[in-house]
C-alpha cells in the first residue's frame, strides 16, 4: 500500500477530512457537521468521524475492504487534556483506519498549517479560545481551554453574548448608550431589542451568540466606545495568551511564529489582528504574527506527513493543493 495519511480537522461547527499520499496528493476531501465529544457525546463523535472516513476513502476509490490509510491525525476541538486525548485515540485507533494513530488538540493543527515547521505559537479564536504552543527542542505549553472553570474569556459564544448583553441594557437604560443596540435592533429585524430578546426567550428565534461577532466588530471599527472596549479586552486577551506561553518556553526574546486562526479572529477585519500585532511586539519584538492562510485540516496532514517522514516537497504539494483563505484586513 502506498503510505497514506487520514487527517481530520474536527472543530465545534464543523470537521474536515482528507486523504493524502506520502508525496503530498489530496486524493480526496470532505466536510460535514461540528462533532466535538464535548458538545455531542463520543458515541455520536466517532459515528461522524467514521461516516467521513468511509466517504472520503470511497471518493479516493479504495475497497471497502482495505485499510484507508498508514497513519490516521486527528486534531480534534474537546481533546483538551491528555486523557481526553488519549480516550480519542484509543477510540478512533478502534476503528481499524490505519495502522497508527495520534490524536491532539486541533489548536495544533493551527500551529502546523501557519508555519514550514509546527514550531512557535498558535491562538484560535473560534467557538472557543485556545492557544498552545511548541519550542525548538520540543517542549510544549498549553492552557486548559474548557471554559471560563479554566479561566478562559473570549470565543464567539462569549463575545456574541456580550454584544447582546451590552445593547440590552443600553436599551433599558442599565448600560452606557452604544452603537451595539440599532446594529442589532437591525440584525434581529424588531421593533426594540427587548421584543427580540422575548423571541429568544420562547424560542421562537434560535439565540445563536456567534453571528453577533462581526457586528459588534463592525461597531467597534466605527469607532463606538462600548464595543470597542470588548475588541480591547479581546486582544488583551489573544496577547496575554501568547505572551504566557512565550514566557514558559523562554521564547520571549526569539524570533517566533505566532499565529492566529478561527472564525472569529479571521472574520474581524483586521481590527483584532493588527492590535495584536502592536501589543505583542511590545513584549516579544521579535515574534512574527501572521493569520492561517489555509484551512487548519492541511495542518493535521502535515502533522501526518511528518509522523511518516514524507520529502520537504510534499509540504509544498499539499500547500498549493488549497486556495488560501483570504486574510483579515486592516480597519
Amino acid at each position: 500500500m502506498t503510505d497514506r495519511v487520514l487527517a481530520i480537522d474536527g472543530g465545534n461547527s464543523k470537521t474536515a477530512v482528507a486523504l493524502v499520499d506520502v508525496q503530498g496528493r489530496v486524493l480526496a476531501q470532505v466536510r460535514g457537521p461540528g462533532a466535538s465529544p464535548q458538545n455531542v457525546g463520543l458515541p455520536r463523535s466517532l459515528e461522524v468521524f467514521e461516516g467521513l472516513a468511509r466517504d472520503v476513502a470511497r471518493r479516493a476509490g479504495l475497497r471497502r475492504d482495505e485499510r484507508i490509510a498508514t497513519h490516521t491525525a486527528a486534531y480534534l476541538a474537546g481533546a483538551d487534556l491528555p486523557q481526553e486525548e488519549e480516550d480519542l485515540r484509543a477510540a478512533i485507533a478502534g476503528l481499524g483506519w490505519s495502522e497508527t494513530t495520534v490524536v491532539g488538540n486541533d489548536t495544533f493543527a493551527l500551529l502546523r498549517a501557519g508555519t514550514a515547521d509546527g514550531i512557535g505559537v498558535a491562538v484560535v479564536c473560534g467557538a472557543g479560545i485556545n492557544c498552545v504552543a511548541v519550542a525548538p527542542d520540543g517542549r510544549t505549553h498549553r492552557f486548559p481551554a474548557l471554559g471560563r472553570i479554566s479561566g478562559d474569556w473570549g470565543g464567539g459564544g462569549h463575545i456574541g453574548s456580550e454584544a447582546l448583553w451590552l445593547a440590552v441594557r443600553a436599551e433599558d437604560g442599565r448600560g452606557a448608550p452604544t452603537g451595539l443596540l440599532p446594529a442589532l435592533i437591525a440584525h434581529y429585524g424588531t421593533p426594540t431589542l427587548a421584543e427580540a430578546v422575548e423571541r429568544l426567550h420562547f424560542g421562537d428565534v434560535e439565540f445563536d451568540p456567534h453571528p453577533l461577532c462581526p457586528v459588534l466588530f463592525a461597531v467597534a471599527a466605527s469607532g463606538d466606545a462600548v464595543a470597542k472596549a470588548v475588541v480591547d479586552r479581546m486582544v488583551e486577551e489573544v496577547v496575554l495568551l501568547a505572551s504566557v506561553s512565550l514566557r514558559r518556553l523562554a521564547l520571549l526574546d526569539e524570533p517566533v511564529d505566532v499565529v492566529l486562526g478561527g472564525g472569529v479572529l479571521t472574520g474581524s477585519a483586521g481590527v483584532v489582528v493588527d492590535a495584536v500585532t502592536r501589543g505583542l511586539a511590545e513584549v516579544a519584538p521579535l515574534a512574527a504574527v501572521r493569520v492561517v492562510d489555509v484551512p487548519p485540516v492541511v495542518g493535521a496532514a502535515l502533522l501526518g506527513l511528518d509522523a511518516l517522514g514524507a520529502e520537504p516537497g510534499a509540504e509544498l504539494r499539499l500547500r498549493t493543493a488549497y486556495e488560501p483563505l483570504e486574510a483579515p484586513t486592516g480597519s
